[in-house]
């Protein structure tokens, strides 16, 4: 009786998830498209390659704190919790939740990151199609996109398998600053 009765609250609380995050994700990533719109209509063509690259990067670092959750190990965060070593608490918290938090990371920020990296790609294109009067865009846009394709998965594959040996340390590290912009100083 009582494993239905944690199967139902189970299902419950996942179902919060869901919809939590879901409404999460809508009002970041209408909060940072309006943003990255706002700033593509006003800025060069080289601050559109930058934002570019710094949202293909965000994207993969994101990944990597995913997969890096999803690979660690809970057991060496205990003896740093007994220690009382900053940021022990905050990685086993993280590592209990890791479902949750591997999600946020490579679903929610990543696809987001991707979503915004692909409309400032198109942004790039109507930029160089506009300014060298170009006939066709097709060319351009291919090429665009298969760049851009080409960064994200790449740097997916290396930082998978770099999040995948150095997992615990790469959980060490993000706890440690969630601990610090949480402003737990003691």
């Amino acid at each position: 009786m009582k494993i239905k009765n944690t199967n139902k609250q189970n299902k419950k609380n996942n179902l919060k998830w869901v919809l939590t995050i879901t409404v999460v994700t809508f009002i970041i990533t209408l909060f940072l498209s309006s943003v990255a719109g706002k700033l593509a209509e006003s800025i060069s063509i080289f601050v559109a390659v930058l934002v570019l690259l710094i949202m293909i990067l965000i994207g993969i670092i994101f990944d990597i704190i995913g997969v890096a959750v999803t690979a660690a190990s809970e057991t060496p965060f205990h003896s740093l919790a007994a220690k009382k070593i900053k940021g022990a608490k905050e990685a086993i918290k993280m590592l209990r939740h890791s479902e949750k938090v591997s999600n946020f990371c490579n679903d929610v920020i990543g696809d987001i990151a991707g979503i915004i990296s692909g409309s400032t790609a198109a942004t790039i294109v109507i930029f160089i199609v506009s300014s060298f009067i170009l006939k066709t865009d097709i060319f351009v846009t291919i090429i665009i996109t298969a760049t851009v394709a080409s960064l994200t998965v790449g740097g997916k594959a290396l930082g998978k398998s770099f999040a995948i040996k150095n997992a615990n340390q790469i959980v060490f590290v993000c706890a440690r600053v969630i601990r610090f912009l949480s402003f737990k100083r003691r």
